[in-house]
């Protein structure tokens, strides 16, 4: 075991839950294996405790489209440390990102700042629900862990599971919240029309995107219910805001929301998001009660804006898009050489490929472990960041052919579990032993 293991090892009996984030769980890679820990990171390069180098090609979860210890942002951030980070006043630095932001979505008019996904989600849900008059949500898509998501595993306990994560139990989440929301597949207007006559919607919350395109323009259809009904549109960017355009996912489709809520890229791997919205919804803000202390700390917003500055110069969502559509076509060439059908989805600066197999997280898993032999991070996904050169992805997929041909002998009859070195890696969320 390598001091990364050991550690893991050791957290596991004293951390809940292990770490602070699902994703980056060991167990959802490498069980046993995985090296947990990180003693720096540079670009898209990686040192595990034991002082390993490796390139790591998974970027989870998807905070640093720029890179690891992107200079001009990091430089930013030592200069507001040097200035103070809290104080009894205010940063000037939020009115500045929000002004930004504001110009970025000109359907917006106010802004409201918080520290994580989660925080944003549940933010927004109370202002529209405030906004709205009315407690009923009409959902699609990953939104956090907070009490009024999970209450949908309330009514039935597979709701979530369409939904990116399977087998969210809703421990804890009090009883009282069931039937309080309600999940709808995307592209399938039918059902959340169903919804919204049944249920006494006031929020429909969604992901722009997430595996797939809208189809028969859905989010234009989305968009006109919730006009006809009162509801208040709310999107979720926090993934895919600042991946394929400078903004919101939205701007593309052209479509309108009421609020648009946008995480993890905005900071390049410092704790800020933003929750953006309409004056008649925000303004919500001054009646029910949403404050924290944190949210006031002055390193969340000065990242931002150096982030900004410095995604506007890289056009850093032309770049990591490029990248990922070459990416998806190799991989489509790697699938039709060995005859291993797979499915992508995602963005392309997200994407991810499985293969249509009864195996698929063994050999995800098996990918996973050969892949770390040969110094990478690696699964069947990358998220793609601009550090990733052309060079760095080629020599990536060369690593990745040979294994293509091993799955390939397993379908064939060849034995995955034999070639495993450890337990399968999980594929949602479950108990640590």
């Amino acid at each position: 075991m390598g001091k990364g293991q050991k550690l893991y090892s050791k957290a596991k009996q004293i951390v809940a839950g292990g770490n602070m984030l699902l994703s980056k769980r060991p167990e959802m890679f490498l069980p046993e294996q995985w090296p947990s820990y990180f003693s720096k990171s540079k670009g898209c390069e990686v040192w595990d405790l034991d002082g390993k180098k490796y390139i790591d090609t998974l970027m989870m979860p998807g905070t640093n489209s720029l890179g690891y210890n992107y200079e001009e942002i990091d430089e930013a951030v030592k200069e507001t440390i040097n200035s103070g980070n809290m104080s009894t006043l205010n940063a000037p630095e939020e009115v500045e990102l929000t002004e930004r932001l504001v110009e970025l979505h000109p359907w917006a008019d106010m802004a409201r700042f918080a520290r994580s996904g989660g925080e944003a989600n549940s933010v927004a849900i109370r202002l529209a629900r405030a906004a709205s008059g009315k407690d009923n949500v009409a959902f699609c898509g990953y939104h956090g862990w907070h009490d009024w998501y999970l209450a949908s595993n309330l009514s039935d306990s597979k709701g979530l599971d369409g939904h990116l994560l399977p087998g969210l139990d809703p421990h804890g989440v009090p009883k009282n919240l069931k039937d309080s929301v309600h999940p709808f597949e995307y592209n399938n207007l039918d059902k959340l029309e169903e919804i919204v006559k049944t249920k006494n919607i006031g929020v429909i919350k969604m992901e722009v995107y997430r595996n797939k395109e809208p189809e028969n323009n859905f989010l234009h259809r989305v968009r006109k219910l919730a006009n006809e009904h009162n509801i208040v549109l709310v999107f979720d960017e926090c993934t895919s805001g600042f991946r394929k355009n400078f903004g919101g996912l939205h701007k593309l489709y052209d479509v309108e929301p009421d609020v648009a809520m946008f995480g993890k890229a905005l900071g390049n791997g410092y704790a800020v998001t933003a929750v953006l919205g309409k004056r008649e919804v925000m303004q919500a803000a001054e009646k029910s009660f949403i404050s924290s202390t944190f949210w006031t700390e002055r390193i969340g917003s000065s990242a931002a804006l150096a982030t900004l500055k410095a995604m506007d110069k890289e056009k850093s969502w032309e770049k990591i898009t490029s990248t990922g559509e070459s990416i998806n076509k190799e991989w489509i060439k790697l699938s039709q050489e060995y005859e291993l059908p797979i499915t992508i989805s995602g963005l392309a600066a997200l994407t991810t490929f499985t293969f249509k197999s009864k195996n698929a997280l063994a050999y995800k898993t098996l990918i996973t472990q050969e892949m770390l032999k040969k110094g990478y991070l690696a699964a069947t996904a990358v998220y793609v960041c601009t550090a990733h050169t052309p060079e760095i992805i080629k020599t990536y997929l060369e690593n990745l052919k040979p294994l293509f041909q091993t799955i390939k002998e397993c379908e064939e009859g060849r034995d995955v579990m034999r070639l495993l070195e450890g337990p399968i890696a999980h594929s949602g969320f479950k108990r640590l032993n």
